[in-house]
């Protein structure tokens, strides 16, 4: 039975990554430089694949070589097969404890807002760690999108496998500047400019519901595509919308009615949802994870939420 036939007789790693340099360059010479290997042993692990799988890769002509059309059918796979080789071992050497990176996946407001201006004294503590922060929201599944942490609020159904901990209670409540609540709201909601977003849409009514407001309504109202740019919007003075802990935490801790300081005119009431830190495993299992899980409970501690 030919070889080409049987499965597990492959091709050297060598001879494969030879033979995709010189099919990128079509050129024996230019792969020869490219892989720090001389030209007559790339010459050498073409000419091995190609009694091997019994066909030609190249036309040799005028001292030039060109790929077949089974060369070409070779380097696609070739090229596609050694980039997933390359990126699984990047992977798992990231993903390991003790890899110098820790991928986080983090809410975008939530990131933009409270987390990345945090993330400085964590390098401070932690030279040694790179953060890696992914933006997204929502379920999440941490294996098939390579990463280490989740913080998410929980409002969707978190697998049972997945390690939970916890970082604070979401409380939500109106939120502007003190200059828009005092002289263009006239201390009113019914008077004051909306801010909705449509990745929380329902955000104005679950409030109105809680405080048995649903009669309310706005003088007007406007939507934003995400969260985080009602929330800018709130603090440019455009409007109120419904802000929540931890994203507003520091300018309500701070509470210097600045120009672009949120307030909470009527104060922040729990919604029954929780943020938390989601893991494959314990923390206490990877040091890595161990180390900023920590560090994340004492920022939340810290930020009053």
């Amino acid at each position: 039975m030919s070889k080409i036939h049987n499965k597990r007789q492959l091709p050297p790693l060598g001879a494969l990554t030879a033979f995709e340099a010189a099919a990128k360059h079509q050129s024996f010479s230019r792969a020869a430089e490219e892989v720090n290997l001389t030209h007559g042993a790339i010459s050498r692990a073409v000419a091995q694949l190609e009694e091997r799988i019994g066909v030609e890769l190249f036309v040799r002509r005028n001292r030039r070589v060109y790929l077949t059309m089974a060369g070409r059918r070779l380097l696609k796979t070739v090229s596609e097969s050694l980039n997933a080789l390359s990126d699984t071992v990047e992977e798992i050497h990231r993903h390991d404890k003790n890899s110098p990176f820790l991928t986080v996946s983090c809410e975008p407001s939530l990131a933009m807002r409270w987390l990345m201006p945090r993330l400085g004294s964590f390098k401070e503590q932690h030279p040694e760690l790179n953060i890696d922060l992914r933006m997204a929201g929502g379920p999440i599944d941490l294996l098939s999108e390579n990463c280490d942490l989740a913080i998410r609020r929980n409002d969707f159904g978190i697998p049972d496998n997945y390690s939970q901990t916890f970082l604070c209670s979401e409380m939500a409540g109106p939120v502007c500047t003190d200059n828009y609540w005092q002289e263009q709201a006239n201390q009113a909601l019914d008077q004051a400019h909306w801010l909705h977003s449509r990745t929380r849409p329902n955000a104005w009514e679950d409030w109105r519901k809680q405080q048995e407001l649903m009669a309310l309504k706005p003088q007007s109202e406007q939507y934003f595509d995400h969260f985080f740019y009602a929330l800018q919007a709130a603090q440019a003075g455009l409007g109120i919308a419904i802000g929540s802990t931890p994203l507003v935490s520091d300018d309500l801790v701070l509470n210097q009615l600045a120009p672009q300081t949120l307030i909470s005119p009527m104060g922040m009431q729990l919604t029954g949802y929780d943020y938390v830190l989601l893991s494959l495993t314990e923390p206490t299992q990877d040091q890595r994870i161990d180390a900023f899980t920590r560090w994340l409970i004492v920022q939340f501690e810290q930020s009053n939420c």
